[in-house]
């Protein structure tokens, strides 16, 4: 179940004191409207907001790798108890399944615990993109996550910590951009008791609409400890002018109303 009341804003300083550095060594970024500088690569730049309306594209559809599932629950959707997209639970994944009570969520310490984004990115949230030619810039309403994507090539070190938004390397494939993400916290996968470990791996692209005002991405996901087949979603957002991502105001209290059936 998502909550979406609004209460606190949870400060993400790494990511933006990173775009100030970076910003602060070169010129000011070109407007939404333009390419990136030095590059003939699109420019995800701007605020985008889920478009639910936007059909699948079956140019990104038909790089998706074989024996993957296509699941239907972006936005608002919800898979029912026992009901995983097509996804199938790994034994150790069975176990953990028959543990959760969706009760849970609703306590306190958990009612504000953010998603990683394999969760996240799909659902009725906005999203606001910063590019660079070095590493673009997420920012995701939904729990005030913010990513970012290297695209220099780099890897993770060592002692890179995981986290709910994870290490994301990205390169350009013509038109289309290529994110492969690791180090993601176990969270959950589909909301209704299917989690995701440490260890999945997702390949996510990103491309526009032949007009520039449709942002249409894959994300897939990989991760044997926990599903057996692989699993996709297919996201949309629409691009708009003037508008920025507002802080996700998460109140804990709130939850318990529904605890107490208030």
């Amino acid at each position: 179940m998502r909550i979406l009341t609004r209460v606190g804003l949870l400060v993400l300083a790494p990511a933006w004191l990173l775009l100030c550095a970076c910003s602060a060594q070169g010129p000011a970024p070109p407007p939404a409207s333009a390419p990136a500088a030095g590059t003939a690569h699109p420019d995800f730049s701007g605020f985008w907001n889920l478009d639910m309306k936007t059909p699948r594209d079956p140019a990104l559809m038909g790089l998706v790798a074989p024996n993957t599932v296509f699941m239907d629950d972006t936005g608002p959707v919800e898979f029912p108890a026992g009901n995983y997209g097509g996804l199938i639970p790994t034994p150790a994944a069975q176990a953990m399944i028959k543990k959760w009570n969706p009760r849970d969520q609703l306590k306190p310490e958990n009612a504000c615990r953010a998603p990683s984004i394999v969760y996240a990115l799909q659902g009725p949230f906005p999203i606001e993109i910063f590019q660079s030619d070095v590493f673009i810039v997420m920012k995701l309403e939904y729990y005030d996550l913010v990513r970012i994507i290297f695209l220099d090539g780099r890897k993770p070190e060592a002692d890179f910590p995981h986290s709910m938004t994870g290490f994301s390397s990205g390169h350009w494939d013509g038109s289309t951009l290529v994110v492969e993400t690791t180090h993601l916290e176990a969270a959950t996968l589909t909301n209704n008791g299917l989690d995701h470990s440490e260890n999945i791996k997702v390949v996510e692209r990103f491309r526009l609409s032949p007009d520039a005002k449709v942002l249409m991405a894959t994300q897939e996901y990989e991760d044997p400890a926990m599903i057996e087949n692989r699993g996709v979603r297919f996201i949309a957002w629409r691009r708009q002018s003037g508008q920025h991502v507002y802080p996700y105001e998460c109140d804990p209290g709130f939850a318990g109303n529904y605890q107490t059936g208030k």
